[in-house]
């Protein structure tokens, strides 16, 4: 058994095609950083997003051997990051009506190092997005920040591409109104 997996507990997937290292190296090399700054948008801070990064990256991992074409696993990881950081949001929320019986509190904000590196400026853009339900949240995140066209959205969110452009047209408006944009 190789280090790595004595590390994750994991079997090492079957090699076919390059050696697993070799594309796990260069996956996270090339795609942890942006994989990351999206769980941040969706989650509101860095700790918490880099968690649900490497439990992506855990997860294709484990399941490497079900792989069948490699060029999708950045495909998969997107995926399994939004999932993750839904689990983390239902998780606070949990927390927070748990928390809510026993006394009253403000809910979670963004983190003081979110809102250092987001500027004045965007703090605000933050907060109204931070407002928006899940799925308005994930559309923007997807379409602005990662950059991905509607189908590739509707891929990872697992919706149609009609869902997805209705989805960003609302948020945007809903965006308008709350940060006072001309129409």
């Amino acid at each position: 058994m190789r280090a790595e997996s004595v590390a994750t507990g994991a079997e090492p997937p079957a090699q076919t095609g390059p050696p697993v290292a070799d594309v796990f190296d260069t996956l996270y090399r090339s795609h942890t950083l942006g994989l990351v700054r999206l769980a941040l948008l969706l989650v509101g801070d860095r700790t918490t997003a880099e968690d649900v990064v490497q439990d992506a990256f855990l997860g294709l991992y484990r399941g490497w051997s079900r792989v069948r074409d490699q060029d999708k696993a950045l495909g998969y990881l997107r995926t399994s990051v939004v999932n993750g950081c839904r689990s983390v949001q239902r998780a606070r929320r949990a927390a927070w009506r748990r928390a809510q019986r026993h006394q009253q509190h403000e809910p979670p904000v963004w983190s003081a190092e979110a809102a250092a590196l987001a500027g004045e400026d965007r703090r605000e853009v933050l907060t109204a997005v931070a407002r928006l339900p899940r799925r308005q949240r994930e559309v923007l995140a997807l379409r602005y920040y990662a950059e991905l066209g509607d189908a590739e959205i509707a891929s990872v969110l697992g919706v149609s591409r009609g869902t997805v452009s209705s989805t960003a047209s609302r948020a945007l408006a809903v965006l308008a109104r709350e940060l006072g944009a001309p129409r």
